[in-house]
């Protein structure tokens, strides 16, 4: 990277979001001699971001619409603690181009892309149009929302079956339905609808073939809003159930080099024409005949960002950081393309359980052991004596694993999880652990309904899934003692600072005395 005379300085940062995001962007902030400031709900107060970080800016009450989602709340609490500049991290408030605007508008330094890229390329329907112009088409489908019912014949008879609901905004498998019968229809197109309008989007939803055995391959560029950037090499992500990523890896496996020359160069040449700036995803569909087609754009940091991390040497906040404050990039394709060095493979952990298909689960962490050794990385927002809640996403962490080829890496990332353990919650961990072992993932031969297709194999996730059940039973009291014991010392901590003090950084929270 080379840099150009400074537009600003930056002195500290409010991070916009929580959990293991909140903590991997306080950790570079703070490494890069900044100072980090996490807007936190009044659930997240001691969380490990708030802990590591300098300061702490009391957002309301833990529903994400009275905190997080509250664009209002989180400008006041930037303005109130000093930030020069909001880190929206991924979901909530990241991909809404009124929030980056309004922030611009008060002076601060948004860190990402700019409002107007945010509702072009954030936008489904525009987004195919630009790509397309780029070098890669979409999958087949419409080019505009589905203005009602009426709609729908002439839909059917267009596409066939099956095909899929999208939303035209928003992101992380929200407001997508598939359909395969002409009965579903008029159902799922509302229920794609309203989840749409309920994730934030504005519920326009239009329609696509649905594309069977295909790999969501995708790649991550880095923009400085001048028109150079970076270039990544792609991501596997096909290992998902119901659209939700659970395994990512780069680069991806058994994918021919065209292939993966063409999604680079048109990454690369949506990123220059755009003048993009800051992180970014083209998310494309590798159909069973290797032909590839654009899906999306997140315009945002993604949650697997860290494979790319590992495998590029790279610290991708960091060089958010420094693009704020006028770095400039490559401006040529050879150039911009980053090599892989090895390979990485990302596991997610979440709390939800198996057995009752993939509820939800809350509790409190009784305890936490964590991974390590050569080429392993663990992002975890998470310590004991922690609650889980059930108002937020469900990711509580992700382990990921470095080597010099793909072997090396799976070998290393499935010693990684087997020595990592949470009791307390219950988490989709041993399945995840079981699921790296199939020889469908060793071999790379997979697919976007691989997981479907072990779900309906008799007795896999059963056999899967170790029941800690008794365990964490018993470790409630280990989990209890130790939150009781973070209080008292919270409150020593506090009863050493001037009252004044202490109320001012948490915003005056109520109800403490």
């Amino acid at each position: 990277m080379t840099t150009a005379p400074r537009r600003s300085r930056l002195r500290s940062v409010l991070i916009a979001n929580r959990g293991e995001i909140a903590l991997r962007i306080v950790r570079t902030v703070r490494a890069a001699g900044l100072r980090a400031i996490v807007a936190a709900s009044d659930a997240d107060l001691e969380s490990l971001a708030a802990r590591l970080a300098d300061d702490v800016a009391r957002l309301g009450p833990p529903p994400p619409r009275e905190s997080y989602l509250d664009a209002e709340r989180i400008i006041e609490a930037a303005r109130r603690h000093g930030a020069d500049a909001i880190h929206p991290g991924y979901g909530f408030l990241a991909e809404d181009a009124k929030f980056a605007a309004r922030v611009e508008e008060a002076g601060l330094v948004y860190l990402g892309p700019t409002p107007d890229q945010i509702a072009r390329l954030g936008d489904k329907l525009e987004a195919r149009r630009t790509v397309a112009k780029a070098g890669i088409g979409p999958v087949p489908g419409a080019n505009r929302a589905i203005e009602g019912r009426d709609d729908l014949a002439r839909i059917e008879r267009e596409l066939g079956f099956p095909l899929v609901f999208k939303a035209s905004g928003g992101g992380g498998g929200r407001g997508i339905r598939i359909a395969r019968e002409s009965h579903e229809l008029e159902k799922l197109f509302e229920l794609a609808t309203s989840e749409a309008k309920d994730a934030g989007a504005d519920g326009r939803v239009f329609a696509e073939r649905y594309i069977e055995r295909g790999r969501h391959v995708e790649v991550q560029v880095l923009g400085d809003g001048r028109g150079g950037g970076l270039v990544f090499p792609e991501r596997d992500c096909s290992i998902q159930r119901r659209l939700q990523k659970l395994v990512e890896e780069t680069p991806a496996p058994n994918l021919p080099q065209a292939i993966r020359d063409k999604l680079a160069r048109t990454a690369f040449e949506v990123l220059r024409s755009t003048s993009y700036r800051g992180p970014g995803t083209l998310e494309f569909l590798v159909d069973p005949e290797g032909e590839a087609c654009f899906l999306e754009m997140n315009t945002r940091i993604q949650v697997e960002h860290t494979v790319t991390e590992m495998i590029c040497g790279i610290d991708i906040v960091l060089e958010q950081l420094e693009i704020a404050q006028g770095a400039t990039l490559p401006s040529t394709f050879d150039e911009a393309r980053r090599a892989a060095r090895g390979h990485a493979i990302e596991a997610r952990v979440n709390a939800e359980d198996v057995l009752r298909d993939f509820q939800p689960a809350t509790g409190r962490i009784a305890r936490i052991d964590l991974p390590g050794g050569p080429g392993v990385r663990v992002d975890a927002g998470i310590a004991a004596g922690d609650e889980v809640l059930p108002y937020y996403d469900t990711l509580l962490a992700k382990v990921i694993a470095h080597g010099d080829d793909r072997k090396q890496a799976l070998a290393r990332l499935l010693v990684a999880c087997e020595g990592m353990r949470i009791f307390g919650v219950t988490t989709t961990l041993p399945f995840t652990r079981a699921l790296l072992a199939t020889p469908t993932f060793a071999t790379g031969a997979y697919h976007c309904q691989s997981v479907a297709e072990l779900l309906r194999t008799s007795g896999f996730v059963r056999a899967s899934v170790k029941d800690d059940g008794s365990l964490a039973r018993l470790a409630a009291a280990a989990a209890f003692l130790a939150s009781r014991e973070r209080k008292r010392a919270s409150e020593r901590d506090r009863a050493s600072v001037p009252r004044a003090e202490w109320s001012r950084d948490l915003g005056g929270a109520p109800g403490w005395e």
